[in-house]
Parts: C-alpha cells; sequence; structure tokens
C-alpha cells in the first residue's frame, strides 16, 4: 500500500500529515496529489468524503513553498479556493491550518453572515491562501480590499454544489477577475452538463480524476430504510437514538422550520440537540457545530446547507429524518459518515408521500436500501401500495397481497 512518503512531499508536510495520524493517501489523493504538484489542471470527480480537500491543500502549500525558495516573496494572494457554503470554507481553511502548520504561508477564511471587520484585518496582514465563499469575495473586491491578479493556483470545490446553489453567474464573475496563466483545479461529485461546459472554458488541457462511480454511496456505509407514518417519525427517532450504539447523530430534514421542530422535540425528550441551518447566524451555526464535535450535545439537526463540508471524526450515524427531494443530496448526506476508510452507518425514515423520493434516490444509487428490521411503527403497507400504483385488474386482492410481499424490492 502506497503511504505518503512515496508521494514527493517535503519534509515539513509529512510531519504535519504524521501529527494527524494519516499514513496512507485515499484514492483521490493518490492520484490528484502527484499530478498536481507538476502544476497542471486537474478535474477531480469524486463522492463526498473522500479526501477531496487534502487532495489538493497538500500540494497547494508545497507548490507555493517552492515558490518561496524561488524568491516569489511578498503577501499578494497566490492562491484562492473558491467555496460554495460557510461551513465547508471553514472546513478547507483548518486543513490548511493542519498541514501547513510547519511552514511560512498565511492563509485565511471569508465568508457572509458576519462583520466583515476581522477578515479585511487579515486580509490586509497579507495572505498567500485565501479561502472564500462568492458572495463575500465579490464584495471585498468591489471594495478594493481584495485583488486577484496574482493569483497563480485556483481551486473551484464543489462546483456542482455552486450550481445548485445559484452561485455559477457569481463564480464566473471571479474568474473574469483571474490572470489567465494560472493552474486551475475543478472539484465536484456530479459532473452536470453546465459544470462540464465550463470547466472547458476554464481550465487548459487538464488530467482527470475519477475515482468512484457519480453519485455512489461509499461501501463503508451501511445503509437502512424504515417505513413509517409521518406522525410517528417523532416516536421512531425517540427509539432509534435509544440504541447505544449511536455515539453521535447528524439528523437531515429538508426545512429550517422542520430542523427546529426536531430540536425541540428531542431537547422536550431529554435528548440534546441544536440546530444548522441557513436562518442560523453563523456564531450560533459554528457554536452549534462545535459542541456536535466535542460531544456536548449527541445529535445535530441540520437542512442541507450541512451536507457537504461538514468533517466531524467518527460520526457514527446519519439519520435521514425526511428524505431529500433531490435525489443527489442523500449521497452528500451520508457521505458525512464512513469518511476516510471508516465504518458508518445511514438509516432512512420514509413516509408514503416520500416513496416517489426513494425510488429516485435507489435509481441513482444503483442498489436497494434494506429495511431495517426493529420498527415499532410500521407503515400501512397496503395504503401506500394502492396510493402508489394502479391495480391491474379490479379486486385483485391476490395481486395485492404479493405487491405487498415484495414491496421492498419495488421501492
Amino acid at each position: 500500500m502506497i503511504s505518503f512518503n512515496d508521494l514527493g512531499l517535503i519534509a515539513p508536510i509529512l510531519d504535519a500529515l504524521q501529527d494527524e495520524g494519516y499514513a496512507h493517501p485515499t484514492p483521490i489523493q493518490e492520484a490528484s496529489i502527484p499530478i498536481l504538484l507538476t502544476s497542471k489542471d486537474l478535474i477531480g470527480c469524486a463522492q463526498t468524503g473522500t479526501g477531496k480537500t487534502a487532495a489538493f491543500a497538500i500540494p497547494i502549500l508545497q507548490l507555493l513553498t517552492r515558490f518561496q525558495t524561488k524568491g516569489q516573496t511578498g503577501r499578494d494572494i497566490k492562491c484562492l479556493i473558491l467555496s460554495p457554503t460557510r461551513e465547508l470554507a471553514i472546513q478547507i481553511g483548518e486543513s490548511f491550518s493542519a498541514y501547513g502548520k510547519n511552514l511560512r504561508l498565511r492563509h485565511t477564511v471569508i465568508f457572509g453572515g458576519v462583520s466583515q471587520h476581522a477578515q479585511v484585518q487579515a486580509l490586509q496582514r497579507g495572505v498567500d491562501i485565501l479561502v472564500a465563499t462568492p458572495g463575500r469575495l465579490l464584495d471585498l473586491i468591489a471594495q478594493r480590499i481584495v485583488h486577484l491578479s496574482q493569483i497563480q493556483i485556483f481551486v473551484l470545490d464543489e462546483a456542482d454544489r455552486m450550481l445548485d446553489m445559484g452561485f455559477i453567474n457569481d463564480v464566473k464573475k471571479v474568474i473574469t477577475r483571474l490572470p489567465e496563466q494560472r493552474q486551475t483545479l475543478l472539484f465536484s461529485a456530479t459532473m452536470p452538463m453546465e459544470i462540464q461546459s465550463l470547466a472547458n472554458t476554464i481550465l487548459q488541457q487538464p488530467e482527470k480524476v475519477e475515482v468512484t462511480p457519480v453519485s455512489s454511496t461509499a461501501d463503508t456505509i451501511e445503509q437502512c430504510i424504515y417505513f413509517v407514518e409521518k406522525p410517528n417519525k417523532k416516536a421512531l427517532l425517540h427509539h432509534v437514538l435509544k440504541n447505544p450504539e449511536i455515539k453521535n447523530a447528524l439528523i437531515f430534514t429538508r426545512t429550517k422550520h422542520g430542523a427546529d421542530k426536531v430540536v425541540k422535540d428531542l431537547n422536550k425528550a431529554g435528548i440534546t440537540a441544536e440546530a444548522i441551518h441557513g436562518n442560523k447566524s453563523q456564531n450560533a451555526r459554528q457554536r452549534a457545530l462545535n459542541n456536535f464535535k466535542d460531544g456536548t450535545i449527541r445529535t445535530l439537526v441540520a437542512t442541507d446547507i450541512a451536507a457537504r463540508g461538514i468533517d466531524i471524526d467518527e460520526l457514527s450515524h446519519v439519520i435521514n429524518f425526511e428524505l431529500p427531494n433531490i435525489p443527489e443530496s442523500y449521497v452528500h448526506r451520508i457521505g458525512r459518515t464512513g469518511r476516510a476508510g471508516m465504518d458508518g452507518k445511514a438509516i432512512a425514515f420514509c413516509d408514503q408521500e416520500e416513496l416517489p423520493y426513494l425510488k429516485d434516490i435507489q435509481k441513482l444509487i444503483g442498489k436497494q436500501i434494506p429495511e431495517g428490521t426493529d420498527n415499532p411503527y410500521p407503515m400501512d403497507r397496503t395504503q401506500s401500495i394502492a396510493h402508489t400504483h394502479q391495480p391491474q385488474q379490479k379486486g385483485g386482492s391476490r395481486n395485492n397481497g404479493r405487491k405487498n410481499k415484495n414491496f421492498n424490492r419495488k421501492f
């Protein structure tokens, strides 16, 4: 098995990786790092949780250190990483802190939703690496606080998420500010047509690394589905969380209001929980995330804004309290567990109205999700089947019984 020592990395980075407990690169890291160290453009297509951040952060740190040794000093921004969400931007910044702690490189993270004062002060002190969300970056460019004329490396991370969140035009505005001569990296879990078209215009003869099938789920994640009537979901959640194997659980809802309702119900039941979603202030979101990471709370309830970019060590379970109506979101949600080769479990609740969502999810991932056996609140399957399928013939009770028996195979 290949180790980080085999990738031609410098000693300060290898020492930092050792301190982090990293011995062997993940497939995306093993494939990407040697390419990026040659300053080539790259398209990286890999599912969430495969180590994409380290795949670009490690070689960037080495390349910028190489520039320093060639006398390219000064504190102009030399590398820009564009991220779709504040949470992911913060995680990327933490990665640069960890891997680059033995190097003489500065980085900072900028994002909206908070005062720009501290971010501006950090920029004025000078940084080599800037991690940014599109909106705040464009604001600071307009104020002439950020200048991108010296960028040598540009990373567009979670490009498909940028598209989903409506940021693609902002991304294009940022790109017009970049020097034409640069190294460009594009990472994405999926490659919709618009992202592929963008890649064709901003990359020069890129190498492509694709380590897993698009929108597949990691083999390290054990999945199961519980069919339950909608009014019984809360009771089922309480029942599931009684399992002592669930050390911590990231719970997903479709809406902000739904997340707050689940938190209120869990706290009422004596289960420590907080919510993280777009209506929360940045400080509140970061506090909730930190409380979850350090074990102060056992459950964190989130909307899809947290489906990417949250890296929690040893997250044992992801629970889909509500199935997403976009099947790719299911992959991103459950990718919060089973990371870096560790085992994880993903539990999903499915009520009658969500059966079409489940069908789309299983079609996307190419597998049937097995049904959980310990469910004290099972769905009335006869009504579900009648609601979802047209009967083949009137009075076909025998057929209905057959469909009931094969319910999980159909969905």
